[in-house]
């Protein structure tokens, strides 16, 4: 089962006690494994046996983060790799900067006390600064950790002593102060940097960037390279940390291997050519989605990843996606809809006869899709004329005008959004993955989708479906280089997750088509089970709702062990400045209203009047969704409109705006009660 390349003829293999050396020709510099006798590890230091295929993708030779990044300087040393806005300009690093950056950092790590394994948390906003220093903490043979920005202080804490980090990298004073709140807590830590703005108060081992970088001037090259060059792809370099909706985030460690694979499989999979792709970073980072889209993928291909806005999710996107014009897109499902519901409003005000040449070139668009899809290559008659008038001044205006793949993931998207942009000729195209995964598992592409599918998996790894029923759902499992090393410190969690052979057990259910497509189906923890004994998927009775009322923003159906399903109901709203909910109607919302023959510009004013059209609209939605269900156990009794809308802030939604069922089912516990009479 040795990979060919290990017996290439200018190989050479030797084997001490501590590390197996391989010298190959495709690998710049060695190829470098620790001895390993399991798939998985829960010990920081320890390393693990790689899934490797004999031949073909997944039989790659291993590669070290740092050697992915030397072979891009290499080639590309002089192309824009980070890309940023300050005082109204774009600000460049190149690639031979940035990894300049990255060794600056890294001494100045090292000279911090950083010791090897240990964490250095990152806690803010997408820039520069959280690349820099993740990439420095791995070179400096450290776990680099991300920290979500919505984390309350205890919640930082619970990471930062996990991953018993030395260092926590801040934004800007708010985030400061959550840590200086519980440092006293933090054993491991010696010391904290903040990367925006000037300190508030000079206070011991409290650094601001330009300080910190400057630390580690007298710590040598040599120093540093002997760190860098002592790492091994099997072992640990990332941790990424579960967003936690059922008791405490589990760290996920990812390896070198993990990361550098995965980067060059989802690449070849999606055609990107070297030094051409460029992006825009808002996602959080410290989710594995944005982090191997934005960081690793990026850097494995030699793109350039623009920096957007802090206030991206408020507003500021937009703008930023029309001054860049990304050739590559990735949007979580809440951000498509946004933009749905933002394009809606803006059709809804046009002249009659705007709507009527906009309805018509969708009708084509659609239909073109749909073809595309099929492999069909013909076009509806008008097509080209629907996309000089229509198609092109959408994508412009959206700033997708060079757009090449738009990308959806990290949480289940409607079928209306993905026909909705379907019918302005922009596909949206699915993946489906876990932190677990590195990220994707399996991809759509431009000549490979199907409407509601995550795609085909990625080549080099394996899918299997677990205890199938007779519709050929089973739990969907995956197998390849990408799949992590265990959860930190967590034995029975990471046993729960891999089974002996290695497969992880995803928790999905799912099931493929005659040509390979993945189709998810539903989640095992998120299924109803009805007092009656019936098994009842949440997600696709609360998305035919939201289809069928589109005032609804949120829905959530319960009835766990109950004798009949209700569902909690958020109204679409308008969010201030930090992202929160208002009490005021969104103008969709407000057009809805307006079609029923009520004026309310308020969510309080349509629940404290129990305004009985727009009550009736619901029943209505709701009665139109029970006559598709397959059985009565599986129609909506009763439903409660909640006063406010879910958000990150307020608990209800994790960090990429999925639905966190324990958390709202304990928050409005006194709503369901009345559903059951309790």
């Amino acid at each position: 089962s040795t990979p060919l390349w290990l017996l290439s003829s200018h190989s050479c293999l030797t084997t001490t006690k501590e590390t197996t050396w391989i010298r190959s020709v495709p690998v710049t510099g060695d190829v470098c494994l620790a001895l390993a006798e399991q798939y998985w590890s829960t010990e920081r230091e320890k390393a693990v046996k790689l899934k490797m295929a004999e031949s073909g993708p997944g039989s790659e030779p291993p590669l070290t983060v740092h050697q992915m990044f030397q072979d891009t300087v290499d080639k590309y040393g002089d192309h824009p790799a980070l890309r940023w806005k300050k005082d109204d300009t774009w600000l460049t690093l190149t690639y031979r900067e940035y990894q300049q950056q990255c060794r600056m950092a890294a001494k100045s790590f090292l000279k911090l006390g950083l010791e090897r394994f240990h964490g250095v948390g990152i806690l803010g906003f997408n820039s520069p600064e959280w690349f820099i220093a993740n990439i420095a903490c791995i070179m400096a043979g450290g776990l680099a950790t991300g920290i979500y920005t919505t984390n309350s202080p205890e919640a930082c804490q619970y990471v930062a002593h996990n991953s018993e980090a030395n260092v926590v990298v801040v934004e800007n004073n708010k985030q400061l102060v959550k840590i200086l709140q519980v440092k006293d807590q933090l054993p491991n830590l010696k010391a904290i940097i903040q990367y925006k703005g000037e300190l508030e108060k000079k206070m011991s081992n409290v650094y601001a960037w330009t300080e910190f970088m400057k630390l580690g001037e007298e710590v040598s090259d040599a120093q540093l390279e002997e760190i860098i060059n002592s790492q091994k792809a099997n072992e640990c370099c990332s941790l990424i940390y579960t967003s936690g909706t059922t008791g405490n985030p589990k760290g996920v460690m990812l390896s070198h291997d993990n990361i550098t694979w995965i980067s060059n499989a989802v690449g070849l999979m999606a055609s990107v050519n070297k030094a051409e792709a460029s992006l825009v970073s808002y996602l959080p980072l410290s989710h594995v989605a944005a982090q191997v889209n934005d960081m690793w993928i990026s850097l494995k291909f030699a793109g350039t990843t623009y920096f957007a806005e802090p206030d991206a999710l408020k507003g500021s996107l937009a703008q930023t996606l029309r001054e860049v014009r990304p050739t590559t897109f990735l949007g979580v499902p809440r951000v498509w809809e946004k933009m749905q519901e933002a394009m809606k409003a803006v059709g809804a005000s046009s002249s009659i006869m705007k709507k009527k040449i906009a309805a018509w070139a969708k009708g084509i668009g659609l239909q073109a899709s749909y073809n595309a899809m099929n492999g069909d290559p013909s076009v509806p008659w008008g097509f080209m004329l629907a996309d000089n008038l229509v198609f092109k001044k959408v994508r412009a205006a959206l700033g997708l005008d060079r757009c090449s793949f738009c990308f959806t993931g990290a949480a289940p998207i409607t079928k209306d959004t993905l026909e909705f942009f379907m019918s302005l000729n922009i596909q949206l195209l699915e993946g489906y993955g876990m932190s677990e995964s590195s990220g994707p598992h399996t991809m759509s592409c431009t000549s490979c989708f199907r409407i509601m599918s995550c795609g085909k998996v990625i080549p080099g790894c394996k899918t299997k479906l677990d205890k199938p029923d007779a519709d050929g759902n089973g739990e969907v499992c995956f197998w390849g280089r990408h799949i992590f090393m265990g959860y930190l410190n967590m034995p029975h969690k990471t046993e729960e997750a891999l089974d002996s052979e290695g497969w992880l057990h995803s928790g999905d259910l799912g099931k493929h088509d005659k040509n390979g497509f993945l189709y998810i189906t539903g989640r095992i923890k998120e299924l109803i089970i009805t007092a009656g004994g019936e098994n009842i998927p949440p997600v696709p009775i609360e998305d035919a709702l939201k289809e069928e009322v589109s005032i609804i923003s949120n829905a959530m159906l319960v009835g766990d062990r109950k004798k009949f399903l209700s569902m909690l109901l958020t109204l679409k709203c308008q969010v201030n400045e930090n992202g929160e909910p208002t009490d005021k109607l969104s103008p969709l919302a407000v057009q809805f209203c307006q079609r029923q023959g009520v004026t309310a510009h308020k969510v309080s004013e349509i629940i404290n009047n129990k305004e009985p059209a727009i009550y009736k609209a619901i029943q209505e939605g709701v009665d139109k969704v029970n006559a598709k269900a397959v059985s009565n156990a599986q129609r909506v009794q009763k439903w409660a409109l909640l006063p406010r809308d879910f958000s990150i802030s307020g608990g209800e939604l994790g960090p990429t705006m999925k639905l966190k069922r324990p958390v709202v089912t304990k928050m409005y516990k006194e709503e369901i009660d009345k559903f059951y009479g309790e």
